[in-house]
């Protein structure tokens, strides 16, 4: 395994894959690509341009949030003396997040997907939320969803 995929939205579900992804790459000394993706479907419905202007900038900013948290995780980890041969690179792209997350697998040669169970978008419920669902089915690479 030389490449795993950790799609985040800042979630609490999305912290603990990262986590988890941390140590797989520690382990296999796998590359991590941190990916946000910014679903902004919906704001095309809104009829004032610069609102939808001013939504989208605030949803990029919580994806820069979300993985700058994940930097910032991953350090605070290599200063306990943990993962130091753990590499990252970060991606945020717009689009339907299962989407948006099928595509990068095969654009960036992913060996294998770290998901949360669910988003922000989703309840902690039984079931798999929705965009980890459809990537677990469409997926061609294993996937490991985290609780």
């Amino acid at each position: 395994m030389t490449r795993i995929l950790l799609p985040t939205d800042g979630s609490k579900q999305a912290e603990r894959a990262g986590e988890y992804a941390i140590s797989l790459a520690d382990i296999s000394g796998a590359e991590i690509i941190v990916l946000n993706v910014i679903d902004i479907h919906y704001l095309d419905a809104l009829p004032q341009e610069d609102l939808r202007k001013k939504l989208e900038e605030e949803l990029r900013a919580q994806g820069q949030r979300a993985v700058e948290r994940f930097r910032e995780k991953l350090e605070e980890t290599q200063c306990s003396g943990l993962c130091k041969n753990v590499t990252f690179t970060t991606l945020i792209k717009k689009g339907n997040p299962a989407d948006v997350i099928i595509k990068t697998i095969d654009e960036e040669q992913i060996d294998q997907v770290v998901i949360g169970k669910s988003g922000k978008h989703g309840l902690d419920r039984l079931i798999l939320g929705r965009t980890t669902d459809r990537v677990v089915r469409k997926a061609k690479v294993p996937v490991n969803v985290i609780s």
